[in-house]
């Protein structure tokens, strides 16, 4: 399969130049392997998930650094979490640049590691399944904001997709876009080895099957607020299984928990995550969701497009190597707010799907599944302007309108694809 470039290949190298250790995370599939294979084809290459490779490591790691001594790749070095004191020990006695490259496919746990092990030894890049700009062979590259500088920009390259829900369906795993490749089995055997893998790593999960079933339960509710009693009670385990389970796919890179945006000021704020799936592929696989026609005309094709877009929005940040997660939020409230339909007032929560906070800048940003919306979408955006030590900046809303738009003051309507 010909080899996509990936975004965060010039990040990638950057870190390698300015640490003496580089630790690319995601989960299974992403491209970590090949990305690192084409960036260091000088650099000695070891998979640590050879069963040979990982006794080797765990059980005489001494020995085993003797015999790989940098310039070396670690593929899938949380195999062996042993390795990182060594590691330290080796970028300790030598002043060269990108002795090590490190990956693995438990991100939270990794970065939890090497920052113990290698603080200020180790650069750390997340790699998530490929954007559709990478698909596209797009170089554009600014991370997602809406503001008239940034549509204006994007408007040069931007490409509306043939048929957007065989994009979301199909997902963003690199070897998914061969289209020779089996939709249902690459899943299939993708859900099956992280089972046995990961899984079993992570914890002692006794039943793999009751797993399985806890996942089915978590996609069918992606887009949605956390709600750990509601699982629970769904596939017959008490909360603090679920709420270790929820974990665990956190993670190993499967699902994002989107905090809620809670200033002391709105104190009428809920408190609770959202949970969204990092591919929508994957999700559609485990609900059964087996063709893009059903998914898109589905009752959860409005999950599904939230989902795609805040998972599309995301990659745009960890493809220039910046942190989102303390950037990105979303607000639902208690306050009522009034909205018309069709002649008829209505009283609903509100709710801002997304926040994007850039330089104390509040950008609010409501995402919908038509192609038509209204200023009205975007009611609940002026609850920010509450927020005294922040300002409410340009919003939007992420529909499939045709092109962009205003749909009032300091508020844009902006295609999916100008992500």
């Amino acid at each position: 399969m010909e080899y996509i470039k990936r975004a965060i290949e010039d990040i990638v190298l950057g870190v390698d130049k300015t640490f003496k250790s580089v630790l690319i995370t995601g989960a299974r599939q992403t491209g970590k392997t090949k990305l690192i294979r084409t960036l260091f084809a000088d650099k000695k290459y070891v998979a640590i998930d050879d069963p040979f490779v990982e006794d080797q490591a765990i059980n005489n790691p001494n020995m085993f650094m003797m015999l790989n001594q940098p310039l070396v790749i670690f593929d899938e070095v949380q195999r062996a979490p042993e390795l990182f004191r060594f590691i330290k020990i080796a970028c300790d006695s030598s002043e060269k640049k990108g002795l090590f490259c490190l990956s693995g496919s438990q991100p939270l746990e990794l970065m939890e590691r090497a920052s113990e092990s290698l603080s200020g030894r180790i650069g750390i890049i997340e790699m998530l399944p490929l954007s559709q700009r990478e698909i596209d062979r797009d170089s554009f590259d600014r991370p997602f904001i809406p503001t008239m500088e940034y549509v204006q920009e994007r408007n040069n390259t931007a490409k509306m997709p043939s048929n957007l829900w065989e994009r979301i369906h199909r997902g963003g795993y690199p070897e998914l876009q061969d289209s020779e490749v089996d939709w249902g089995i690459f899943f299939s055997s993708y859900v099956k080895t992280y089972l046995e893998r990961d899984v079993r790593k992570l914890t002692a999960v006794h039943d793999l099957n009751d797993f399985r079933r806890f996942m089915v339960a978590v996609a069918a509710r992606t887009g949605q607020m956390v709600n750990y009693s509601n699982i629970a009670d769904e596939i017959g385990k008490d909360q603090a299984t679920v709420k270790s389970w929820m974990s665990i796919l956190e993670s190993s890179g499967i699902i994002f928990m989107l905090e809620p945006y809670t200033p002391s000021v709105l104190k009428r704020a809920i408190k609770t995550p959202k949970l969204y799936f990092r591919d929508t592929g994957l999700a559609a696989y485990l609900t059964r969701w087996l063709t893009p026609e059903t998914l898109a005309a589905g009752a959860m094709s409005g999950a599904f497009f939230e989902t795609f877009v805040i998972s599309e929005i995301l990659k745009s940040y960890a493809n220039r190597g910046i942190d989102y997660r303390y950037s990105v939020s979303y607000y639902r409230g208690k306050d009522k707010i009034r909205t018309r339909k069709n002649g008829e007032t209505f009283e609903q929560e509100s709710e801002i799907d997304l926040i994007i906070e850039e330089n104390g800048v509040l950008h609010p940003i409501e995402i919908k599944q038509s192609a038509n919306v209204t200023a009205d979408a975007t009611s609940a955006f002026t609850v920010l302007d509450r927020v005294n030590d922040k300002t409410r900046g340009m919003g939007a809303v992420i529909c499939c309108c045709p092109q962009p738009g205003m749909l009032r003051e300091n508020i844009l309507q902006l295609p999916v694809w100008f992500i």
